[in-house]
C-alpha cells in the first residue's frame, strides 16, 4: 500500500477510534465520580455479548439502526441534515401496517407491495421538506423537525378507532397484518430468530456504496454537496439534486421500521420503537457516512442498547449506556475536527517539502552545468 493510502486510512480510522476512547474515558470518570467501579460495567456488558440470545437481539436491532443511519448518511453526503428520519420511518411503518391488514396477496406479491408502500411513504414525507428547500429556501433542519411533530399527530389521528385503529387492551394498534406479509426469519432455537430483513439492510448498504461511490449520479450528489456553485458550473442541476437526495433519504428511512414490523410485531401500536432517526444520526457520524463504517457503528450502538439492561441486576444504572452514546456524539464532532485539522497540516507540510525539494533541484542544476563547463 502506498504511503498516501496508509495516511488516508489512518485519517479515516483515527476519528472514530479517538471518539470511542474518549467516550469510554469520560464515562469511567462519571462512574468514579458517582462512587462506582469504572471497569465492571464494561465487563458485564461484554459478558452479555457472549450469550446467543443477546447476539440475536443485537443483530436485529442493528438492522433497524443501519437503515436509519443510511437514510441520514444520504443527506449528509449531499450536505443536508435530514432530522426527519424519525417521523418518516414511523409514518411509513404505520401506513405499511394498515395496507398489510387491508389486502391479502400471495407472499411473493404481498411483501414487495409492503416494501414499496414503505419506501413511497417515507419518500413522500421527506419530499415535502425537499420542495420547501428548493422552492422557498426553507432549511431542511427546520422543516424536518416540524414534519416529525406533524407525523406524530397524523399517526395518532389515523390510529383512532374511527379510522384505522384497533384497540387491544390498553394499546391502540392497526390490527394484525395478513401472514402473507410476514417476512420470514432465521430460527436459532432458544436463541430466538434473526429477522430476515437483516439481509435487506445489508443489500441496502451495498446499493448505497455502489450508487454513491461508483456512479455518475453519486458523483453529482457528492459534488453538489461539496459546492453547489461548482456543481452548477459543470452542468448539474443543484436544486434537482437537493430534492432527489431528500426523496431518496426518506425512501430509505421508510424501510427502517420494517425489520420489526414485518419480522416481529406485525402491527403498528403505541409501543412501536421510536427514536431510531436520532440514533441514526449518531451512527452515521460515527461511521463517517461510509457503508462499512456505519455497519460497525450500528452494531456498537445496538450492543450498548441490548447489553446495558444487565447493569441493573449488578447495581448499576443502565443509563450508563445512554451516557456513553451521548459522549460518543460529542467526541465524534470534536475528534473529527481535530483529525481534519491535523490532516490539513500534514498536507501543507508535504506540499511544502515537495516545493522545497523542487526549488533546491532547480537551483543545483545551473551550478552543475557551470561546473561541467
Amino acid at each position: 500500500m502506498k504511503k498516501f493510502d496508509r495516511e488516508r486510512v489512518l485519517l479515516g480510522v483515527a476519528g472514530p477510534v479517538i471518539a470511542l476512547v474518549a467516550a469510554v474515558v469520560l464515562t469511567s470518570v462519571v462512574l468514579l465520580a458517582s462512587g462506582k467501579n469504572p471497569v465492571e460495567p464494561y465487563s458485564l456488558m461484554f459478558e452479555q455479548a457472549t450469550f446467543s440470545d443477546v447476539q440475536v437481539l443485537i443483530v436485529n436491532q442493528a438492522a433497524m439502526y443501519y437503515l436509519a443511519a443510511l437514510a441520514v448518511a444520504v443527506g449528509f453526503r449531499m450536505n443536508l441534515f435530514n432530522i426527519g428520519v424519525d417521523g418518516q420511518y414511523r409514518l411509513a411503518a404505520m401506513v405499511t401496517a394498515v395496507v398489510g391488514t387491508s389486502i391479502s396477496l400471495p407472499s411473493a406479491l404481498q411483501i414487495p407491495v409492503l416494501l414499496i408502500v414503505a419506501v413511497l411513504t417515507g419518500a413522500f414525507w421527506s419530499g415535502i421538506a425537499g420542495v420547501l428547500k428548493t422552492t422557498r429556501g426553507v432549511s431542511e433542519v427546520v422543516s424536518t423537525i416540524m414534519l416529525n411533530s406533524i407525523a406524530t399527530s397524523l399517526i395518532a389521528w389515523l390510529t383512532i378507532n374511527d379510522n384505522f385503529g384497533v384497540p387491544v387492551g390498553n394499546n391502540q394498534t392497526t390490527g394484525v397484518m395478513e401472514k402473507s406479509g410476514w417476512f420470514p426469519g432465521i430460527g436459532l432455537g432458544d436463541a430466538g430468530e434473526i429477522y430476515g430483513f437483516v439481509f435487506i439492510s445489508a443489500l441496502a448498504g451495498i446499493v448505497y456504496w455502489l450508487v454513491l461511490g461508483r456512479t455518475r449520479f453519486g458523483f453529482d450528489l457528492r459534488a453538489t454537496g461539496a459546492s453547489e456553485s461548482a456543481a452548477a458550473a459543470s452542468g448539474v442541476d443543484a436544486k434537482r439534486m437537493v430534492f432527489t437526495s431528500m426523496v431518496i433519504s426518506g425512501g430509505v428511512a421508510g424501510l427502517a421500521g420494517l425489520p420489526t414490523l414485518l419480522g416481529d410485531v406485525h402491527t403498528y401500536s403505541l409501543s412501536f420503537p421510536t427514536g431510531l432517526g436520532f440514533t441514526g444520526i449518531t451512527i452515521a457520524l460515527l461511521g463517517r457516512n461510509h457503508a462499512g463504517g456505519i455497519a460497525f457503528a450500528a452494531l456498537l450502538i445496538a450492543f450498548l442498547d441490548k447489553a446495558s439492561p444487565a447493569l441493573d441486576y449488578a447495581g448499576y444504572d443502565k443509563e450508563i449506556a445512554v451516557i456513553m452514546q451521548g459522549l460518543i456524539v460529542i467526541a465524534v464532532v470534536v475528534s473529527y475536527e481535530a483529525v481534519r485539522v491535523w490532516g490539513l497540516r500534514r498536507q501543507q507540510q508535504r506540499v511544502g517539502a515537495e516545493l522545497a525539494a523542487a526549488l533546491s533541484q532547480n537551483t543545483d542544476h545551473p551550478q552543475k552545468e557551470a561546473a561541467a563547463r
